[in-house]
C-alpha cells in the first residue's frame, strides 16, 4: 500500500519508499517536485517565498526557493539519487487576489516586494533549478485559482487538481 505523505507550508519531503508526497491547497506557493527516474527517488518542496535574504541557513529551508531546491537535491543524493538524472516539475504560483490600485500589467510584472508573489516564486524556482542544471519536464504555473498536488514517487507522475478545472497528470 502506497503511503500519502503531507508536505505543509514551508516544508520539503524526501522519499525512497514509493511514497505518494502532497501538498493541499497551493495559492501562490510553489510545489517543486523533484524525481530521479532511474532510482526510484522523488522529493516534494512546498515553498511559501521566492528568497531568503539572510546570510544565515534558514531554519526552514522549504520556505524559499533558492533554498529549498538545493537542500532537497542533497537530500535525494543521500537516499541515492543521481543528480545528473533528476528532472523537476512545477505546480502553482497564482495570482489569487487581485490588488487594489494596481492594475494587471503592473500585476504582471511583479514589480515591488510584495506584489504577485507568486510569479516571483515560479521565477525563483526555475532559476534555482537552472543554477542546478535540472531540467522542469512539466508544469502547472500561474493563473488565479488554487492547486493541490500528489506526487507518486514511485512513478514521477505528478497529479494536479483544483476545483476550477478537474485533475490532470505532469
Amino acid at each position: 500500500m502506497i503511503d500519502t505523505v503531507k508536505v505543509g507550508v514551508a516544508e520539503l519531503k524526501a522519499s525512497d519508499n514509493h511514497d505518494v508526497l502532497a501538498s493541499f491547497g497551493l495559492g501562490s506557493c510553489v510545489a517543486i517536485a523533484i524525481y530521479d527516474p532511474l532510482m526510484k527517488v522523488g522529493g516534494l518542496a512546498h515553498v511559501m517565498l521566492p528568497e531568503s535574504r539572510s546570510p544565515e541557513p534558514p531554519a526552514m529551508p522549504g520556505k524559499f526557493a533558492d533554498t529549498a531546491v538545493a537542500c532537497l537535491v542533497e537530500e535525494l543524493i543521500g537516499l541515492g539519487a543521481r543528480k545528473r538524472s533528476l528532472k523537476s516539475k512545477l505546480v502553482g504560483g497564482a495570482q489569487m487576489f487581485e490588488l487594489p490600485g494596481a492594475s494587471s500589467a503592473e500585476a504582471k510584472t511583479a514589480c515591488g516586494p510584495s506584489v504577485n508573489i507568486g510569479a516571483r516564486n515560479i521565477v525563483a524556482a526555475r532559476e534555482a533549478l537552472g543554477k542546478l542544471k535540472i531540467p522542469i519536464e512539466g508544469e502547472d504555473t500561474g493563473g488565479n485559482h488554487g492547486r493541490t498536488v500528489r506526487f507518486d514517487t514511485s512513478t514521477g507522475e505528478v497529479e494536479v487538481s483544483s476545483i476550477r478545472f478537474g485533475k490532470s497528470t505532469l
